[in-house]
């Protein structure tokens, strides 16, 4: 290889790096390969989901802050970089009808004016590889919808200079691929409670299965499944790192670490866009790249 590869995950809020891809990163990490996070907001509006630190006056008035020491831990236990858009948290709206957003949140910005910013981080790092969410955002949550946008804007952004002229958002770059983060899937969730079942164990996704037939959504198609358990204690590791978040004895944790590794392996991908040509499955998000890099 003549030039070192370099991956970029574009994330809505602090955590979401730790719950999505992490162990992919950590083994490329490992590999050598140059791991960069966009954090598209500070996460200001999320809720303290760990019961354990619900009501500390501290957090509540410092979550900011708080989120911000969070992901430097995580980030420091992934290996990655880690940077920030710069946006502001939208919130997740709930009731019906659903409740406007907040005025200036990162969903209410102009798509080509957030996917700018992207664009300049594109150019700096130059990365063969970008990984972000699908259309619906991996769920609903408008910040995850809008990194979807602004990241489809900028990956093909980053190569236009006349959208994005060189003299503001720098020299243009051309990644390579694109790709969706689809770790949270139905053959995944389906094998880990069967197997769980055949063990004589409590399965954690019993609810959730019967919710999924709920959902008039389709299927994603997984193109690409890399193969990471090895690293697969490091990403929990990271995802605790996030403690207003994460509850260390909640359900993110209650499929034994053995069978994990037993049953799947793999975090999985959906291939967005390729500019190589890749012979699909894969099990590398470099698959077609390497040869050339």
């Amino acid at each position: 290889m003549t030039e070192q590869l370099r991956l970029m995950a574009v994330h809505a809020h602090p955590d979401d790096e730790s719950s999505k891809g992490a162990a992919t990163m950590a083994k490329y990490v490992s590999e050598g390969v140059d791991v960069l996070v966009v954090t598209c907001t500070g996460g200001e509006r999320g809720s303290v989901l760990n019961p354990k630190l619900q009501g500390d006056p501290y957090i509540e008035e410092n979550i900011h802050e708080v989120r911000r020491k969070e992901m430097d831990e995580a980030r420091e236990i992934l290996g990655v970089r880690q940077e920030w858009l710069g946006f502001v948290d939208s919130g997740l709206p709930e009731g019906d009808p659903l409740p406007p957003l907040p005025e200036g949140c990162f969903a209410l910005e102009d798509v080509d004016h957030a996917a700018g910013a992207l664009v300049r981080k594109i150019r700096s790092f130059r990365p063969q590889v970008i990984t972000t969410y699908d259309e619906n955002g991996g769920y609903p949550h408008p910040d995850h919808i809008m990194t979807h946008k602004i990241t489809m804007v900028a990956f093909d952004g980053a190569a236009d200079a006349e959208k994005f002229p060189e003299a503001e958002f720098g020299p243009v770059f051309t990644p390579q691929k694109l790709y969706y983060n689809q770790g949270f899937n139905r053959p995944r969730t389906e094998a880990l409670h069967q197997a769980l079942l055949d063990r004589g164990l409590e399965s954690p996704y019993g609810e959730w299965l019967e919710r999924w037939k709920d959902f008039e959504r389709k299927e994603r198609t997984l193109t690409t499944f890399v193969p990471c358990a090895d690293f697969f204690e490091t990403r929990d590791r990271a995802l605790i790192a996030h403690a207003t978040q994460i509850d260390p004895e909640g359900g993110w944790f209650r499929v034994p670490m053995e069978i994990q590794k037993e049953v799947w392996p793999t975090e999985e991908y959906e291939l967005s866009k390729s500019l190589v040509p890749t012979s699909l499955p894969e099990e590398d998000l470099f698959a077609g790249i390497r040869d050339n890099a």
